[in-house]
């Protein structure tokens, strides 16, 4: 992309379920000695959705990005919903966040965007475009997550320790400032590690008439860290340089890094690898955990309300993802 999307981020929000689950817990639930996961893992705490479900924490994190926006539902005529995981296989899950916002049927468009855990990167671009060719005044997009649901605890404690529940949401909508806007954005696959980050069982690879043992047992997340780290190392700095390159904007001109949140040491690692500071980078994982597509709209709204992320700053968000893909967009607010 080289041309610039006049779009501003209208409203924020996200929400947490529950209450933060320490590492300390995990390690008595799955007879591990005190204080291993949160070694391995980096994580200290993450949220984990019980009593409540992935179209009603979506829905919250909407109504607090409305709320911040000061517009209503029927305000919003695209409705995205940027999940790694989906509610269901199908319909799309975008349609339930719409029906329980109480946007009238017709109303609007919703669908689903899923790039893992760079969807919500993937479906602000999608919007933007939308937004600033007039074909919808303001877009919503949410990303909710209940990693919680399928993570390996008896095979890799560690990978499962990683992650957390939650959602977030942004409010796409026009501006006139020159200058504001997405100045570039970019995508690259690395499909040679498809292998790597995976949840086999759910599409039509597993037939579970012929064989649910089989079917089943592919049901849960699987990753191999190393061959990710190494791959990530190799290509994203050079992946940044080309964003960059593209926006216009030497690594110093950058105020804010809104990250991909997907694990402690690999966030603090890659991201200087890529040239910046850690007082420019968003980092939350040790306290909430990897939330997948969540993550980075999360990270958003906390430097927005921190006042990190204010009128003319600029701002990267990156991220990797299962496939492989890196994903990253510069914007000035």
């Amino acid at each position: 992309m080289n041309e610039s999307i006049q779009v501003a981020i209208r409203g924020t929000g996200h929400f947490f379920p529950g209450h933060p689950v320490a590492s300390e817990a995990l390690d008595a639930r799955v007879g591990l000695k005190c204080g291993h996961l949160e070694q391995e893992s980096g994580v200290k705490s993450r949220h984990f959705a019980e009593d409540i479900s992935q179209i009603d924490m979506a829905v919250t994190a909407s109504q607090r990005a409305l709320d911040q926006a000061e517009l209503g539902a029927d305000d919003i005529d695209l409705v995205i919903s940027a999940n790694g995981v989906p509610f269901q296989t199908l319909p799309s899950t975008a349609l339930l966040v719409m029906r329980e916002l109480g946007i009238g049927d017709g109303n609007a468009a919703a669908f689903d965007v899923n790039s893992t855990c760079t969807s919500f990167i993937s479906a602000l671009e999608i919007a933007s475009r939308q937004v600033a060719s007039g074909t919808c005044r303001n877009a919503l997009i949410v990303s909710s997550e209940i990693a919680s649901r399928g993570l390996p605890w008896s095979e890799q404690p560690e990978v499962a320790a990683l992650f957390g529940d939650g959602a977030a949401a942004a409010i796409i909508g026009p501006d006139d400032r020159s200058g504001c806007g997405i100045r570039a954005s970019l995508m690259r696959s690395y499909p040679s590690k498809y292998e790597a980050c995976q949840i086999a069982a759910g599409g039509t690879r597993f037939d579970y008439h012929e064989n649910p043992d089989e079917f089943a047992r592919h049901t849960l997340f699987r990753m191999n860290g190393a061959d990710l780290f190494k791959l990530t190392l190799k290509h994203f700095p050079g992946f940044v340089d080309e964003l960059l390159e593209q926006a216009g904007w030497q690594k110093e001109d950058v105020d804010l890094v809104v990250p991909h949140q997907a694990s402690p040491h690999a966030l603090t690692h890659v991201v200087r690898q890529a040239g910046f500071g850690g007082d420019k980078i968003v980092n939350l994982v040790a306290q909430i955990g990897n939330q997948i597509a969540a993550s980075v709209p999360t990270a958003l709204d906390h430097a927005r309300r921190q006042g990190q992320a204010g009128p003319g700053t600029r701002l990267l968000m990156l991220g990797t993802s299962a496939g492989v893909s890196f994903s990253g967009l510069a914007m000035q607010m």
